[in-house]
């Protein structure tokens, strides 16, 4: 990965691009050869139809709904929702439980309880919480069999796979697209990116920034990749009012609240996008102690302190210009 003084948010002169709504959020597919974005496309929206079936907490007829439903019987699973699960353990793992994927009732106490959307169009939620907020179950309440299939949740634990999902199939997409079509991929959801295949001759573009649905001229950096995934997390987009309070969708999971954290945008380049995305999440949630952490992983980074200073570490390339928008 490297700088790039070229100011855009996903963009180069020589590939097709697709954009797109999904997951409550915009997909920016590029692919090196502008002659295979539609079949890029049918497979793309496959690939994350099927993770929406598998994982979405608003739909009654997912495979997560079934599973938060079930008060802590045996379930049995799909093999793509065993493998969304299993990404997500992984990701409390490697984390200590940072990255904790039974915060679905966390984030359903604090009004997220619907799309995104939705809960934008709706304004200021009423205040929500019927209980004093307390520490998530913990990823540990989680059992999953991948060889007979079976999930089941143990001490009230309800499952959000927001955390990884997202980036795992961005991840999955570039892959998939990258081997059948034998093309360049980049995918990106929401500001999660994956890149597959062979790269463009000068790479990848992407403007790094609080909102990845922002311009170029907003605050952030351009930096080139070429390889892996590219992650930001924020707690200024997600974010909502609740009973006069401000309140975002990133779950400590040690208080059941929104992090309170001295980042407000953390950007990570790793090998995979969902690797990418637990970091970014993990270090907002860990704050100051995230900068040790993140260099020893070796994984280049770009945090954004809320007064709009920047940190860079682990080879994250230097920006000599202003970070602000003129």
């Amino acid at each position: 990965m490297r700088r790039d003084d070229v100011q855009s948010v996903v963009t180069t002169l020589t590939t097709g691009t697709d954009t797109f709504s999904v997951f409550g959020t915009t997909a920016t597919l590029l692919v090196s050869d502008p002659g295979i974005v539609e079949a890029a496309r049918i497979i793309a929206d496959d690939e994350l139809a099927a993770v929406d079936r598998a994982c979405s907490r608003f739909r009654p007829d997912s495979e997560l709904s079934r599973l938060n439903g079930a008060s802590g019987a045996v379930t049995s699973v799909s093999e793509l929702f065993a493998e969304l699960v299993e990404a997500a353990l992984r990701a409390a793992r490697l984390t200590d439980g940072d990255v904790d994927p039974t915060c679905g009732q966390a984030l359903a106490e604090i009004g997220y309880d619907r799309d995104f959307a939705v809960l934008q169009a709706a304004g200021e939620q009423p205040r929500r919480r019927a209980r004093p907020a307390r520490r998530v179950p913990g990823w540990r309440s989680v059992q999953l069999d991948r060889r007979r299939l079976l999930a089941q949740l143990a001490n009230g634990a309800q499952l959000d796979l927001g955390a990884t999902a997202k980036a795992w199939a961005a991840d999955r997409c570039a892959e998939i697209i990258a081997a059948k079509l034998g093309s360049g991929v980049l995918v990106s959801l929401g500001g999660d990116i994956a890149v597959a295949g062979p790269p463009p001759a000068d790479g990848w573009r992407v403007r790094v920034t609080d909102d990845h649905a922002a311009g170029p001229e907003a605050p952030g950096q351009t930096v080139t990749i070429r390889t892996g995934g590219l992650a930001t997390s924020s707690t200024t987009v997600r974010a909502w009012a609740v009973g006069g309070r401000r309140v975002h969708h990133i779950i400590n999971p040690a208080t059941g609240e929104p992090a309170r954290s001295c980042w407000r945008t953390v950007s990570v380049a790793a090998g995979r996008c969902v690797d990418a995305n637990t970091a970014s999440t993990a270090a907002i949630i860990r704050g100051e102690a995230a900068l040790p952490w993140l260099n020893e992983a070796g994984l280049p980074a770009r945090l954004v302190r809320e007064d709009g200073s920047v940190e860079t570490i682990a080879g994250w390339p230097l920006d000599p210009g202003p970070t602000e928008a003129a």
